[in-house]
């Protein structure tokens, strides 16, 4: 049959699909009108909204994540160390694991019994004192004239006894939860730990590979510095502790070991954490005796300027290469924003930050 004999009615086959279109060919697409155009914007608003709103009320899981994987890069250090002796790594990260487990029971041991011995003879001195007070001629006076004593009596029956147990129960509860954080952080820091090297190798996956030597070179130094950060900030806390307990130890202040060990915790927080430490250790002398406490005031203000101008730069020199101004903005405005752990983490972020621009932003602008 020739072509003109075809029928008028006769319909054009349509293509078998190829292997690129197996479940056939696409079609056409959605009319681009504005009703859609505003119905994708607002699924993308809502969208945004969502994943702020799972961000806020997740916030202490990702803070608990971020500082554990922070502790993680800070003890690889030492974990390397000690591979380079001949250990293998599951036995390295052990021992350093262990380590940071014997280093919180040595302070809680420390720091649990004076503070319980203390509260306990308090509570068993107690009666006495407000004996004594109800036998002050003075207060004596003032109860025959204004029922001093059976209105502190109502006030403690009727507010500040329930007062105190709420307080209390609060305070076990933020205990208990302290203590859960911190059993949580330990084991993420543990998983952390063990799979560094292969979270960054994934990650590195993900850059295209003519950047990607380029991008591991700058993530070690990263790594790096945050490790340097971590170690170096550990021991500038350890010569704290160490020559406070010496001080206080030949000074005769009580609790000598307990109150160097919060000068070292506290050091570890920057800008603010040496001051404040030097404060708790100076209350606490002048509580002993006046020239005590004005022996741990000069003190304290001598060491810290040792500190500041020579021990503190000696050791972060080589680890995080950032000015000090930018030190002390970055960690102000991580103080800000995370509070204690804000600030822990504001200064090797700074630091990555500065690697960053040093060696992508500079040799762009100067045209390399």
């Amino acid at each position: 049959m020739s072509q003109q004999d075809e029928p008028a009615h006769a319909v054009t086959e349509e293509p078998a699909p190829s292997d690129t279109h197996v479940y056939g060919l696409p079609g056409k697409p959605l009319t681009r009108g504005p009703f859609l155009f505003g119905l994708i914007g607002g699924l993308g608003v809502l969208t945004a909204i969502a994943i702020g709103q799972m961000v806020i009320h997740s916030l202490s899981v990702i803070i608990l994540i971020v500082v554990a994987m922070f502790l993680a890069i800070g003890l690889n250090p030492a974990v390397e160390a000690l591979q380079r002796r001949g250990l293998a790594r599951r036995w390295a990260i052990s021992i350093v694991f262990a380590s940071v487990i014997v280093l919180f029971a040595l302070f809680g041991l420390a720091i649990v019994p004076p503070v319980s011995r203390e509260l306990t003879a308090f509570i068993q001195a107690l009666p006495g004192y407000l004996t004594e007070l109800q036998q002050n001629p003075t207060v004596q006076q003032l109860d025959a004239e204004y029922g001093i004593i059976q209105q502190a009596i109502s006030f403690v029956a009727s507010q500040l006894g329930p007062t105190l147990a709420g307080g209390i129960l609060n305070a076990g509860v933020e205990v208990l939860g302290g203590v859960f954080n911190g059993l949580t952080l330990l084991v993420l820091m543990l998983y952390f730990l063990g799979s560094l090297h292969s979270t960054k190798q994934y990650l590195l996956k993900l850059v295209p590979a003519s950047r990607r030597y380029r991008t591991e070179s700058i993530t070690d130094q990263i790594l790096s510095g945050i490790g340097g950060y971590v170690a170096g900030n550990i021991l500038i806390s350890v010569i704290a502790g160490v020559v406070s307990w010496i001080f206080l130890h030949f000074a005769g202040v009580k609790y000598a070991l307990a109150l160097a060990l919060v000068v070292a915790v506290l050091d570890l927080i920057p800008l603010v954490g040496a001051t404040i430490g030097a404060a708790v250790v100076t209350l606490v002398a002048l509580l002993q005796s006046l020239p005590l406490g004005l022996a741990c005031l000069v003190f304290f203000v001598v060491y810290q300027q040792v500190e500041n101008y020579l021990i503190y730069p000696r050791v972060m020199t080589r680890s995080v290469n950032v000015t000090p101004a930018v030190t002390v903005i970055a960690a102000l405005i991580g103080g800000a924003l995370l509070g204690i752990v804000g600030a822990l983490l504001a200064i090797p972020v700074a630091a990555a930050i500065a690697l960053i621009i040093r060696e992508l932003v500079h040799p762009r602008q100067a045209g390399h």
